[in-house]
């Protein structure tokens, strides 16, 4: 088969039935789309992106066991090239920005047409991205708010050694500063990345090329 007909293999991940069901109704009867799987939890998720190697991953973001967020931090830590889709009834800034900075590769809320559905994950397949307008408009405005500082260099080394899970007590030592100093530095690092965690700066920093995983 030409590689450029296959169908696009999507994997259904949301915890209420009638949604998951329809949603894999749509894809069914619909030309150019196959099923890899669905899921009603992050871990069944994660699992499932692994197993499965779909090509999109439809993704509500509130799951039970582990978030959306999550499902996509583990799996891409894992080696998952799925692209990611969000699908969800949640636009406020902090959920848009913590899926982004997680990896998604489209943010749509569930009030979408199926039209604009498919659309969004043929766009997301092709490698453009795929935002509701007003999640874009947001977006956009926020980052015009909020310009993102530059990490200085002792902030990318700590960055560096956050991505392999030193503690900061490891860091310190091998950095010969005090742990107090590298709670300073993470503490810039997530107000500059606007994250929340060590998990989220690492995703947020691997996505934009600012450290690279451990070989």
């Amino acid at each position: 088969m030409n590689h450029l007909l296959a169908p696009i293999r999507v994997l259904v991940v949301d915890d209420h039935p009638i949604v998951r069901h329809g949603l894999l109704a749509l894809l069914r009867y619909e030309a150019g789309f196959e099923i890899a799987g669905d899921a009603a939890d992050g871990e069944e998720a994660v699992a499932l992106v692994l197993a499965t190697k779909p090509d999109v991953v439809l993704l509500d973001l509130r799951l039970p066991r582990i978030s959306g967020v999550d499902v996509m931090i583990q799996a891409r830590a894992k080696g998952a090239t799925a692209r990611f889709l969000v699908l969800t009834t949640y636009d406020s800034d902090d959920d848009i920005q913590r899926a982004l900075a997680a990896g998604a590769k489209g943010y749509l809320l569930k009030d979408v047409s199926s039209h604009e559905l498919l659309q969004a994950i043929r766009e997301v397949m092709r490698g453009n991205a795929a935002l509701e307008p007003s999640v874009a408009a947001r977006l956009l405005a926020r980052m015009n708010d909020n310009p993102n500082d530059e990490l200085s260099a002792r902030e990318i080394d700590v960055l560096q050694r956050l991505v392999r899970g030193e503690g900061n007590r490891a860091i310190a030592v091998a950095l010969h500063v005090s742990e107090n100093t590298i709670k300073t530095h993470v503490s810039h690092i997530f107000t500059k990345l606007g994250c929340q965690s060590r998990a989220e700066a690492v995703a947020v920093a691997l996505q934009r090329g600012l450290v690279q995983l451990p070989r």
